[in-house]
């Protein structure tokens, strides 16, 4: 069931979020987190805040393209109810986007209403700081099914058992914790920032430096071994061989890309625009590794042999053959 306006709506939605978490890293990078104070969702005691600095200007624009993505994330709810039948995969899509959309705005709140923002350095924040990645990552993959499913996309065939699931899950699962460390990592860059290369290699080593610091070491590190493992595996794709196959490639381009801003980042000593585009990347690296995930893992019409007319359920290999998602 096909519907390209819904389709559209679904794939803007996701490109609309992308925007709003790149925006979210300027608040971040700029060190205007407590542009509205201790306030929310109020900003400074204030609906509309009267002559804003520039650190409110900042992150009350972050808070109404919030609510902008919030509309359009509830927009897609209401027609993946109106225009697909029960049980259809739209649906199941859009009801995670709305729970990972709630769950975004109130660890965001949490952020403002503990104070861990500005120039908090507790360790306590970098832990929120991670969850918040790892909830925004959690919503793009969901808005990304959504509009694979929208866009005629087949069902998942899920083989808990297979190789083919294993190395999925653990390509998923490495990009992720890559992604929560890359988050901790540009806390420590803005909130302890190097004047110099050697500064910032005398910071890094430091047996008295911040946790946040350390992982400028550990986040490289951690960033090529996942590279390998997602250039060594191999996606089987079924159904979706084709489009497993161009995406794959493009994966590998997006990531080799990603290494190198990565790598100018901290050669420039991680301005501002510089830490955008990374994190840039990083979303799409992330959308389209899971665009590959679906089309290695989507269903196939099964095909009875002759041989064999033993039933799934008989045989008791129930999700060891695959379930539908």
């Amino acid at each position: 069931m096909y519907r390209p306006g819904y389709a559209k709506l679904a794939w803007s939605t996701l490109a609309f979020n992308v925007l709003v978490i790149l925006w979210g890293g300027v608040v971040r990078a700029s060190g205007s987190g407590a542009g509205c104070g201790g306030h929310w969702p109020l900003c400074n005691g204030e609906v509309i805040p009267r002559a804003p600095a520039l650190a409110t200007a900042i992150e009350f624009s972050h808070r109404l393209t919030s609510a902008v993505a919030i509309v359009l994330v509830a927009s897609i709810a209401v027609g993946a109810w109106r225009y697909y039948p029960r049980h259809h995969p739209v649906r199941r899509g859009a009801a995670l986007s709305v729970l990972f959309m709630v769950t975004e705005a109130l660890v965001g709140a949490a952020l403002v209403l503990l104070e861990l923002v500005a120039h908090n350095t507790s360790t306590a924040r970098g832990f929120w700081v991670a969850g918040h990645l790892l909830n925004t990552f959690l919503l793009l993959a969901a808005l990304t099914l959504t509009a694979w499913w929208a866009s005629g996309g087949p069902p998942l065939r899920l083989r808990f058992g297979s190789s083919q699931f294993g190395g999925v899950a653990s390509a998923l699962f490495g990009v992720l914790v890559l992604a929560m460390s890359g988050a901790v990592t540009a806390l420590g860059d803005t909130l302890f920032p190097a004047a110099s290369l050697a500064e910032a290699e005398a910071q890094t080593f430091s047996r008295t430096a911040h946790l946040f610091v350390r992982l400028r070491l550990w986040h490289p590190v951690l960033a090529f071994a996942v590279g390998f493992m997602i250039v060594a595996m191999r996606f089987s794709s079924g159904a979706q061989a084709r489009t497993a196959s161009k995406l794959a490639g493009l994966l590998t381009a997006l990531y080799v890309v990603q290494l190198l801003v990565g790598g100018t980042t901290v050669w420039l000593l991680a301005p501002v625009p510089a830490q955008i585009a990374h994190l840039f990347l990083a979303d799409l690296v992330w959308i389209v590794l899971v665009l590959l995930s679906a089309a290695s893992l989507s269903a196939e019409p099964a095909v009875p042999k002759a041989e064999d007319s033993t039933s799934g359920a008989e045989r008791g290999d129930k999700c060891a053959v695959g379930c539908e998602f």
